[in-house]
């Protein structure tokens, strides 16, 4: 019965165009649909319910590691249909699953709304490319189009280091082998270390979680490899920051002349449901490393990175709160979730005050859903 049910609801998760599947112990099964949870009219679950549809879908070293560790990821596919990145986990000692849809089409540059600069930088021969932004912002399917783009265009060797692998690369014209911490390889720091005698032109690794990590990475790029990865933070000044704020203090001043002369852009995104309720629109920050730049970084003078991001407009960089002004001013996002995302919602809300001549009884009744707004960046 657990297997009929997991496969009507994976079936849902498709149809309904859902990005992730919730199923937990007093509630029905719970979709997210354009970043918005949306129960099923189904029975609540029980606890033998979770248990079940976990057995049902969960490989025996997986269900193993739940009972030890109280939680396991892994990814499957199902059928032709798609490829699911699962989480199981306990809480108040009952099975919890997260099931995440990976779209099984790879999409174009045009198709996510990518900067035109975005092609060039991939086909350099070396550097780091960082994609980040908090978790569920299209940061993997960035990746994905970055590496099939890649693949189709390019005779490279891409290794990718992955946990799981969500995304499958078929060989195009490049040779594509992908990793899978926990199956293929036991940790990310292992498959780096291993990975530069593999021949690799083209390096993904999932995330740089640690220290040990970012500091493979960065020597993979510095030994001539084109890498690319994704931290979970906001905007491409708070992403210098966290990274060289990882290392010791004594390392610090080595990793910022590392990351001035390696990292080659940062593509900072947040995603947004769209005014018309149909699908979502990437909101992106997007910084190319010029020797401007590579110089503040060097000189721990970050905080002026924002400005030279403004003056970079002919190489496609922006802002982020820029690139959402222009997603509300096109009136694809609304004035509520402009200001949700935004870095800096005070000034963005006085922008839109002056831009509609005052507080409109429009404006005013889309304010009230929002309450105070807070100014101020990161």
């Amino acid at each position: 019965m657990a297997t009929v049910h997991i496969d009507r609801l994976l079936d849902a998760c498709i149809k309904m165009g859902a990005s992730d599947l919730h199923l937990t112990v007093g509630r029905p099964p719970v979709l997210r649909i354009n970043g918005r949870l949306r129960s099923l009219e189904t029975k609540v679950l029980e606890p033998e319910d979770t248990n079940a549809l976990m057995k049902s879908i969960t490989p025996e070293k997986n269900q193993q590691e739940l009972q030890e560790m109280g939680g396991t990821d892994f990814g499957f596919a199902f059928g032709d249909k798609g490829r699911f990145r699962t989480a199981i986990f306990k809480q108040k000692g009952n099975v919890t699953l997260v099931l995440r849809l990976i779209p099984s089409q790879l999409l174009t540059f045009a198709q996510i709304g990518l900067p035109k600069i975005c092609a060039a930088l991939c086909r350099r021969p070396r550097g780091l490319f960082l994609v980040t932004g908090p978790t569920g912002c299209g940061k993997t399917t960035t990746l994905a189009s970055m590496i099939n783009y890649i693949n189709e265009t390019l005779d490279h060797h891409i290794v990718t280091i992955e946990h799981p692998i969500e995304y499958y690369h078929p060989h195009k014209k490049s040779i594509i082998n992908q990793r899978e911490i926990g199956v293929d390889v036991p940790t990310f720091s292992e498959a780096l270390r291993r990975v530069l005698r593999q021949d690799p032109d083209v390096i993904l690794v999932g995330e740089l979680r640690d220290l040990e990590t970012m500091e493979n990475a960065i020597r993979a790029a510095e030994t001539g490899h084109l890498v690319f990865s994704t931290v979970h933070t906001t905007g491409c000044q708070g992403t210098i920051n966290r990274i060289v704020n990882v290392f010791p203090v004594d390392q610090q001043e080595q990793i910022r002349v590392q990351l001035s002369t390696n990292l080659i852009a940062v593509l900072s995104q947040a995603l947004c449901p769209l005014k018309s309720g149909k699908g979502r629109v990437a909101a992106y920050e997007f910084m190319v490393v010029t020797p401007a730049i590579a110089n503040l970084i060097r000189e721990n003078k970050t905080y002026r990175i924002e400005s030279s991001i403004q003056t970079g407009k002919k190489l496609g960089m922006q802002l982020l709160d820029d690139h959402l002004w222009e997603l509300y001013e096109d009136n694809k996002i609304a004035l509520s979730e402009m200001l949700d995302k935004a870095r800096q919602p005070s000034m963005l809300l006085e922008k839109a005050e002056k831009k509609l001549g005052g507080r409109t009884e429009e404006f005013r009744k889309e304010l009230e859903d929002i309450g105070p707004v807070i100014g101020g960046s990161e």
